[in-house]
C-alpha cells in the first residue's frame, strides 16, 4: 500500500485520534500533519510493520507529548487578558459577542467591494492608493466605496448599536 492509499483509507480515524489527543480540532490538524510528514519520511519501515496504524498512532501520541511539554514550559496562566477591557459596557461575555455579531451581519451586509474597502482600510490600515492598487481601481472609486460603506454600516449599527467605548469613529459615525 502506498502512503497516499494508506492515507486515503485511514485518514479519517487517524484525524478523530488527533482530535482526542489535542482536545481541539486545529490543534488536531497540526497535529495530525505533523506526524503524517513524520510517517511519510520513515514510510517504507512503517508499511512494513505489522500493525501501521499502531504505528502511526504511536506517532501521533509521541509528538502530542513532545508538544504538551514543549507548550507547558512556554505558557503561563494568567488571572486576566491584559488586552481586554475589564471594566465597563464589555466586562460582560455577553456584550463582546453582541458586539462583534453586530459588526460581523454589519460587515457581510455590505457589497463585496465596500466590505474589502472598509476592512483594507481598517482592520489592515492600508492607505487609499494601496486599497487602490489591492482592488484595481482608481483612488477616488476606493473614497467613494468606503463613504458608502460606512454610511451603509452606520445605518446597520444604529439598528444594533455597539457600546460606546468601541464604537469605530474611523467610520466616521458620532459617538
Amino acid at each position: 500500500m502506498s502512503f497516499d492509499e494508506y492515507v486515503a483509507a485511514r485518514g479519517l480515524a487517524l484525524s478523530r485520534f488527533a482530535y482526542v489527543l489535542a482536545g481541539d480540532p486545529h490543534k488536531a490538524e497540526d497535529l495530525l500533519q505533523a506526524a503524517l510528514l513524520k510517517t511519510y519520511r520513515h514510510w517504507d519501515k512503517v508499511s512494513r510493520a505489522d500493525h501501521p496504524d499502531a504505528y502511526v498512532r504511536r506517532i501521533l501520541v509521541t509528538t502530542h507529548t513532545s508538544w504538551a511539554r514543549r507548550l507547558w514550559h512556554r505558557e503561563h496562566s494568567v488571572a486576566e487578558l491584559p488586552d481586554r477591557p475589564t471594566d465597563g459596557p464589555l466586562d460582560d461575555p455577553a456584550d463582546r459577542v453582541a458586539e462583534r455579531d453586530s459588526l460581523r451581519r454589519g460587515l457581510a451586509g455590505l457589497p463585496p467591494r465596500q466590505r474589502a474597502v472598509l476592512v483594507l482600510r481598517h482592520l489592515e490600515g492600508y492607505d487609499d492608493e494601496a486599497i487602490a492598487d489591492v482592488l484595481g481601481c482608481s483612488v477616488s472609486a476606493v473614497r467613494s466605496y468606503a463613504s458608502k460603506g460606512a454610511a451603509r454600516l452606520r445605518t446597520v449599527l444604529a439598528d444594533h448599536p455597539l457600546p460606546d467605548p468601541v464604537r469605530p469613529t474611523a467610520l466616521g459615525g458620532s459617538q
